[in-house]
This record gives structure tokens, C-alpha cells and sequence, in this order.
């Protein structure tokens, strides 16, 4: 990392991850896995117009290339991941996918859609997963006219470790 480069923190992984949060939400339900970059923003200020002096120090780049055909949640998107190799100045990934989700704490509760959000920046060894639990029809009802813009997310440590190793898997590829 240059001089150039601010130090790459937690902060600056959660920043990204919220950032593709809102960017896949916004997407709707029923997507593909969505596969992010995160580039040092400063890296590429020269190619973002409008560029503030308080740009987040990282910056997504969606990656088109996941094929169709892989499945979220799948072995084959975990293979697909592994296989992949990313130049230096790609400071981290992220990748959003749609699950089945069960609370394990919760005996009675069915697995429900949700999204898996899970990323990793190379340098520093940070991770952050979360997950957004898809709403109910109900719920939506329930909550009022814009329930559908509101983004709950829960997270915490040693979620999805098999996608977090094949993510970090994939930054140390050469």
C-alpha cells in the first residue's frame, strides 16, 4: 500500500459492506449471487468525477462475470470462488447471495430467504458478515407503505466461515 493509501480498517470494510447492502437491496429479491471488488478509492479518484475529499477508502466494483447458471449457497459458487485470482490492488471482495435461513435458537422457526452478505479485506485479515432476513408479506403489511426501503441486518463472528475462507481463498490466489 502506498503513502497515498489510508490504512484500511474495520471501519472500511463496514462502510463497503453497507454500500453493497444498499446497492443489492435496491436490486430487489430474487437475484444472483452479486460479486464486489473493493478497490482503494484512491486508486481510482481520477476515474470517479465528483470525487469528494471524504470518499469512502474503499471502493465497489461489481463484478459481471459470475456465471448464470451458479446457484447461491451452492458448491459451485464456493468452487467458482476459489478459482478465482485478483490483482494486488484489489484490496478485498465482497459477495451478496440469497440463502434459506433458520435461526438456530429459535426451535419452532422455518428457514426464510435472506441475503448473506459476507467480505473480507486482504491486508489487514478483516471479515464482516451479515445477513438480511427477507420480510413477509405480513410483515411488510404490518410495518406501513415504506416497510420495503427498510434494511435490518443482523451479523456476527464465525458466520459463514466457508464462504469468508473461500473469499480470502480467492485474495491470495496468484
Amino acid at each position: 500500500m502506498s503513502e497515498h493509501t489510508p490504512a484500511l480498517t474495520q471501519q472500511a470494510l463496514n462502510k463497503a459492506m453497507m454500500e453493497a447492502v444498499e446497492f443489492v437491496h435496491a436490486e430487489g429479491w430474487d437475484a444472483a449471487p452479486t460479486l464486489f471488488a473493493l478497490v482503494p478509492t484512491a486508486l481510482v479518484a481520477d476515474q470517479l468525477a465528483g470525487l469528494e475529499d471524504e470518499a469512502a477508502p474503499l471502493t465497489l466494483i461489481v463484478q459481471e462475470d459470475i456465471p448464470e447458471h451458479i446457484q447461491p449457497g451452492s458448491d459451485e459458487l464456493g468452487d467458482y470462488l476459489t478459482r478465482l485470482a485478483w490483482p494486488e490492488e484489489i484490496a478485498g471482495v465482497i459477495l451478496a447471495q440469497e440463502i434459506m435461513f433458520k435461526d438456530t435458537a429459535e426451535a419452532e422457526q422455518q428457514a426464510r430467504p435472506a441475503r448473506l452478505f459476507s467480505g473480507v479485506l486482504r491486508e489487514e485479515g478483516l471479515e464482516l458478515t451479515l445477513l438480511q432476513i427477507r420480510p413477509t408479506e405480513e410483515e411488510l403489511e404490518a410495518a406501513g407503505p415504506f416497510a420495503q426501503d427498510e434494511i435490518q441486518l443482523r451479523g456476527g463472528p464465525g458466520v459463514a466461515p466457508a464462504v469468508i475462507g473461500a473469499l480470502r481463498y480467492s485474495l491470495d490466489n496468484e
